[in-house]
């Protein structure tokens, strides 16, 4: 596999810093993910853990204490616990930091110097250490102290301000965005950082410091939108379901329910208004270029839905389909996971786990010919692994098993 060979310690825990880890440990890397041993005021283990219902179901139906949402993130590791506010849990981070190639953490900033766990210290241990912290806001700032939440960043990064029904239609105001996008956009540049940090190591024997924020990335994932107002020097504001820069790109109401129309460029608008039985439309001076139709989108769009609601959405699609016009179905889940295309390309996968071997996860979307993602280990139980990785550093069982009477390990 790709990543053979890279262990990587993942003191991360939620979601920016797993969906990382998990995309590592798709492509092959040996992730160890700490956690922390339960306790009589905690159930221990990644917050995620406990984010249910819904639960993994066992054979007979009955909920787990494993919920989807720690699922979704965490296949692919082992999970060790340990308590790494003890003197001997610190000791031990600082071993498994010794042999591996990434660190990856998201801790508050200055939590882990308070263990001398920081990455100074480890890249003293280990100068072949890539270290990469995950934060709302960054190491430095105005804001570095604060705690971050991928809902808040979307109101603060500005996209809840461009996201949602324009203010003056039913419904219109702030919305954000269905999935926790920033977290999982800097999930996934935290594994673009890690693995140019890898190569820039492989290349000098130098490891080096990543400092990822959530802020940060919500403000460059605005890509055309951010350009539009440095631009301008104008914000632009919510569109609903249709297009800062092209038209018509947005859903529309047909006879029986919605569909995307996705127009990219002026050959196809003119495709599109010959299926519409208009193709005068795309001749007209104010609709001929896309600019044009974004100057004059409150004249053409009701005409054009006033065409589409005449038929069922699946007269339109079939059309749009021969005519090679993009567009296409607004799906909820049970239609993605039923889809033909969705089914083909595996984006289902089932594994066997400890509590049941009924697990389905969503697949991952990388597919590579030589080096293809292997899907070796369901998502731990908690420090599942306790013993087989402590056991790797040469512990013996005697000691093990006196650490975990002491509450070190779990």
């Amino acid at each position: 596999m790709a990543l053979q060979g890279v262990r990587v310690l993942d003191l991360s825990r939620v979601l920016a810093g797993p969906w990382c880890s998990q995309t590592l440990a798709d492509l092959g890397a040996d992730v160890i993910k700490v956690e922390r041993p339960p306790t009589a005021g905690h159930p221990g283990g990644d917050d995620t853990r406990g984010w249910g219902p819904p639960y993994l179901r066992d054979a007979d139906g009955a909920d787990t204490s494993e919920a989807a949402y720690y699922l979704g993130a965490n296949r692919n590791k082992r999970s060790i616990a340990i308590d790494i506010a003890s003197p001997q849990g610190q000791a031990l981070i600082r071993e498994l930091a010794a042999k591996a190639d990434v660190l990856l953490e998201n801790y508050k900033v200055g939590d882990l110097a308070r263990y001398g766990l920081d990455a100074p210290a480890l890249l003293a241990l280990n100068p072949r250490l890539v270290f990469c912290s995950v934060t709302g806001f960054g190491q430095d700032g105005p804001y570095s102290d604060r705690a971050g939440y991928d809902y808040a960043v979307q109101g603060l990064g500005g996209l809840m301000s461009v996201t949602g029904e324009r203010d003056a239609l039913p419904g219109g105001g702030p919305q954000k965005v269905g999935v926790a996008v920033a977290d999982l956009f800097t999930g996934m540049y935290a594994t673009v950082a890690i693995l140019a940090a890898l190569r820039h190591r492989d290349a000098t024997g130098q490891g080096q410091v990543i400092d990822m924020a959530l802020l940060d990335t919500q403000v460059a994932m605005l890509a055309n939108l951010g350009a539009n107002y440095l631009c301008t020097g104008q914000a632009p504001r919510r569109m609903g379901n249709a297009h800062q820069n092209i038209v018509p790109y947005q859903t529309f109401q047909a006879a029986d329910g919605h569909l995307i129309v996705a127009v990219g460029n002026d050959r196809q608008f003119a495709k599109f208004c010959e299926i519409l039985g208009a193709p005068a439309w795309a001749e007209d001076p104010r609709f001929a270029t896309n600019a044009q139709r974004v100057r004059h989108r409150d004249i053409l769009v009701p005409m054009l839905a006033e065409r589409i609601a005449g038929q069922p959405r699946q007269h339109w699609l079939t059309a749009m389909e021969a005519a090679k016009v993009p567009g296409g179905a607004i799906n909820d889940l049970a239609e993605v996971f039923d889809d033909p295309q969705v089914r083909h390309r595996e984006m289902v996968v089932p594994m066997a786990h400890p509590l049941t071997d009924r697990l389905r996860l969503v697949g991952s979307p990388m597919k590579l010919s030589a080096t293809p993602v292997a899907y070796r280990l369901p998502p731990p139980l908690l420090g599942q692994h306790t013993d087989d990785i402590l056991a790797e550093l040469g512990h013996g069982a005697d000691r093990i098993a006196a650490w975990r009477e002491q509450g070190v390990i779990a």
